[in-house]
């Protein structure tokens, strides 16, 4: 499993941002009473601080050695203060409730339009893709933004208003000490870039090493039975302790600094805050003494003086968090961008036109017979043509026109394929791992296309290509090699080939399957739920409600790709008739490494490295004694050689 890539610096974060812009842009009422609540709250908190100096210079100090003192103004401005701060609670609260609906409605959008977009994509880009890669963009990189959406661009947006609002009254309070804060600030903010440097670094190691792991553990898992079977384990462990020491070293490193970090801040904040307070009571004492003759611009009172270390407090504190914030909003940034990657990938290009309809037959006035679509299922299908709206019957022919194709242009895997499938005709193809049977599959299903200059596949007459994908794959039952079963009952799994199919349509097809009995015999029958791509069934049990699947889907075409492998010998006589009910009168493309099962082909295509070798009915290649005879009997070459 590759590493998971890209973390660290977004490439444009200025593309970025303009893009989760428009998503939070459905929410411009709520953003603007956010933007108010934050006001509100910094505004509580700057007005509070500053509220100090006239606590001690209007109320303290005057009361400070009278016999009598009168308690009733300052209990008047302490309620005041306690009004403000009431205030400032209030919008705090308020701003995260919002933040809190914005961040995950926003999120909502994005994992839906990266889903969807997921189901446009071509097959090509899965083959280019692993499951753990796609994955990490549901769950690390959402994550990130669900982070800084819910947390860090809020504290951010608090931090420069708090931090502005502070400077600005600490410029009125008093302009020498603003100055010194300001000198000693520079000092602390280029310490804090030193150390939050490396600690970026190894922060993004460890992002690298977070998907190295996850990845291992995902194919660890996928693979438990293949590791058992294989005695694997104690390799597997040392993988992982190694994968896990990698992910150890960088975590502590970046742990380190960021550890660091907090205490550098907090000891520096402490001497800032000793030069300033030593600073100002030397002011407010000079002041004191020379009264008027001192310098309006030095001059202050104690009042001020506590005032501004107030401020100074408040005021490191927002740009520390800044600071701190600023690799996760890089992080999820680049997060972000990942997740639009995706959004902006090509999606799967269709530009076929004609469509599957059902049909039927009706007498024209002249008592002919003419194809008419029906909006009901009637059984027999038509292709409409896009610009006439003329249906031609649906047969069932294929051709492979002599087909050239390469998943990349320095490889060739298929050279010249001749095919000629009659309507009802089963098409047998065998040969070697790689030889190119699942391909000449692939492109039957256009999960990719063959450039015009490389031949052409005709259905029915029809360009494969001018067919739209999804006409021509409802036209085609599929049962693969590898069965997939979906979380929900067996019921479920059946009718997932006909989400329409009657309760009765699924127990016919499973019947025809030979899965019926099998299926009685469990605790809830066709109710049954399976969990784990049915992982309480056997291989040959899962095979047989994958062949129910294509059954109940009553396709025109059928393909099995390897659809017994999975079965043993005397599940494979029990279904063979009911395979044979399931393929008459259908066009049938047959892979197979088990020769016993495709004997009874109408005509057996043997492939090697892309060509195709030999052709025939099952008597006509034994006769030859060629590949297919060597093939069958086993006399020299094995099917995998």
């Amino acid at each position: 499993m590759p590493p998971a890539k890209g973390f660290g610096k977004p490439k444009n974060a200025k593309k970025t941002i303009g893009r989760l812009i428009k998503y939070m842009g459905k929410y411009k009422g709520l953003w603007l009473i956010v933007f108010i609540c934050v006001l509100l709250n910094a505004g509580a908190g700057v007005l509070g601080n500053y509220m100090i100096k006239p606590a001690i210079n209007n109320y303290i100090m005057p009361l400070i050695g009278q016999d009598n003192p009168d308690f009733s103004g300052f209990l008047t401005f302490l309620s005041v203060v306690m009004l403000i701060y009431a205030v400032g609670a209030f919008s705090q609260w308020l701003n995260s409730r919002l933040i809190v609906k914005i961040s995950t409605g926003v999120l909502y959008d994005i994992r839906v339009e990266l889903f969807r977009k997921l189901e446009l994509l071509p097959v090509k880009y899965y083959d280019q893709h692993t499951h753990g890669e796609l994955m990490s963009r549901f769950t690390n990189d959402t994550d990130t933004l669900r982070e800084m959406m819910g947390q860090t661009v809020p504290q951010l947006v608090s931090s420069v208003i708090t931090v502005v609002s502070l400077f600005v009254m600490m410029l009125i309070m008093n302009l020498p000490l603003t100055v010194l804060l300001v000198l000693t600030l520079f000092l602390v903010m280029y310490l804090t870039a030193v150390i939050a440097k490396n600690s970026a670094k190894f922060f993004r190691a460890q992002q690298e090493n977070v998907g190295k792991v996850n990845g291992f553990i995902e194919e660890m898992v996928e693979g438990q039975k293949v590791i058992k079977v294989f005695n694997h384990e104690t390799k597997a462990k040392d993988q992982f302790a190694g994968l896990s020491e990698a992910l150890r070293k960088a975590g502590t490193n970046a742990n380190t600094f960021a550890a660091i970090l907090g205490p550098i801040n907090n000891n520096l904040s402490h001497i800032q805050y000793a030069i300033i307070a030593i600073a100002g009571a030397a002011l407010a004492i000079l002041t004191k003494e020379k009264g008027a003759s001192m310098p309006a611009i030095l001059a202050t009172d104690l009042g001020t003086v506590v005032a501004f270390l107030q401020c100074t407090r408040s005021f490191g504190q927002p740009i520390g968090m800044a600071s701190q914030q600023a690799n996760a909003v890089l992080n999820a940034l680049a997060g972000a961008e990942r997740i639009f990657g995706v959004i902006d990938e090509i999606p799967e290009i269709d530009e076929g036109r004609y469509s599957l309809v059902n049909a039927y037959e009706a007498k024209d006035n002249d008592g002919n017979s003419k194809l008419v679509q029906s909006f009901a299922y009637t059984g027999e299908w038509a292709w409409k043509n896009p610009d006439s709206g003329e249906l031609s019957q649906m047969k069932g022919e294929v051709v492979f026109d002599n087909v050239t194709f390469g998943y990349t242009d320095e490889k060739t895997v298929l050279h010249n394929i001749d095919i000629h499938a009659k309507p009802g005709m089963k098409i047998a193809l065998v040969g070697s791992t790689g030889s190119g049977k699942t391909t000449t599959i692939n492109l039957l299903t256009r999960f990719y296309d063959v450039a015009e200059e490389n031949g052409r596949i005709l259905f029915d007459g029809i360009p494969l290509n001018q067919i739209s994908k999804d006409a021509l794959r409802r036209s085609l039952g599929m049962v693969q090699q590898n069965t997939h079963l979906f979380t929900g009952t067996i019921r479920e799994n059946i009718r997932y080939g006909n989400l329409n199919a009657s309760d009765a349509q699924v127990y016919e097809a499973a019947k025809l399957a030979n899965a019926d009995s099998f299926i009685r015999h469990l605790p809830e029958g066709y109710d049954t739920v399976i969990t784990g791509d049915g992982g309480s069934l056997s291989q040959g049990q899962r095979q047989l409600l994958a062949i129910a699947r294509a059954a109940v889907a009553n396709p025109p075409v059928l393909i099995l790709d390897e659809a017994t492998s999975s079965i043993d010998t005397r599940t494979e006589k029990l279904i063979e008739n009911g395979m044979d009910g399931l393929m008459s009168g259908r066009t049938s493309f047959v892979i197979a490494h088990r020769l016993s099962t495709v004997r009874n082909a109408d005509e057996i295509i043997v492939l090697e490295h892309g060509n195709i070798i030999e052709r025939g009915t099952h008597e006509e290649l034994l006769a030859k004694q060629g590949r297919y005879y060597h093939l069958y009997t086993g006399n020299r070459i094995t099917l995998d050689e």
